[in-house]
């Protein structure tokens, strides 16, 4: 599609409006948004559109989309799709060797798991290896119950947040301020910099890390607007 507005303003509803008209999700429902931050955001995206509409350049615009299309009809059962990646989440999972990684690991990757225990009141079952091993049904209700009580536009980006990381810990933290989004991406991506220091970085694997990056920092400061 091309563009066809001058103006791109933002209503007092916080809605998105095109030459005064409302800009409406996939669904036909008016993409309003849930705080000033956040529709100033996504009214950016459509006032940066040159000639054509490139939706991989609005990340912002299709996580609001997401949240109102996909999860506000049924937010229960978004989040506990989310909530399952608690049962192998990638903190529990550390290396046997070499000393150099396990110490990383637990330089990163203790302090969210600590503050889980603390903030939640929930016991994680560590492994020593990637043979998987079942969180206690507790922690697993309690992480559930985390995720459940967060509202669709919450829910949107700590879905791509919690896939890209492969960590409802991290998101969950992320989500509450207790770690910033550079501390988050570190522990995450802290295996892959080890293998890239020890044997050299793959040039596809340096693309395909770009892009999940600017996923996740797409994730990140949608929910740090809500």
């Amino acid at each position: 599609m091309k563009r066809f507005w001058k103006d791109v303003t933002v209503d007092a509803e916080r809605g998105v409006r095109l030459d005064d008209r409302p800009v409406r999700t996939p669904g036909r429902a008016p993409l309003v948004l849930p705080t000033a931050g956040l529709a100033e955001a996504v009214a950016d995206e459509w006032r940066m559109v040159a000639d054509d509409i490139d939706p991989r350049a609005m990340p912002l615009t299709g996580l609001a989309n997401a949240a109102i299309d996909r999860i506000a009809p049924d937010p229960a059962a978004f989040a506990a799709g989310l909530a399952a990646y608690g049962e192998s989440d990638l903190l529990c999972y550390h290396a046997e060797s070499p000393p150099e990684l396990v110490e990383r690991q637990t330089a990163l990757w203790n302090p969210p798991l600590d503050w889980a225990r603390d903030r939640y009141d929930v016991h994680f079952e560590i492994v020593t290896g990637v043979i998987h091993r079942a969180q206690p049904d507790a922690t697993i209700d309690r992480l559930g119950a985390a995720v459940a009580a967060r509202a669709p536009f919450e829910l949107a980006p700590l879905s791509p947040i919690v896939t890209i990381t492969g960590s409802l810990v991290l998101a969950l933290a992320l989500a509450e301020r207790a770690m910033d989004a550079d501390a988050v991406w570190r522990a995450a991506n802290l295996d892959e910099d080890w293998q890239a220091e020890q044997w050299g970085e793959d040039e596809l694997a340096v693309k395909a890390r770009e892009t999940r990056q600017r996923d996740f920092e797409a994730a990140a400061r949608f929910l740090s607007l809500v």
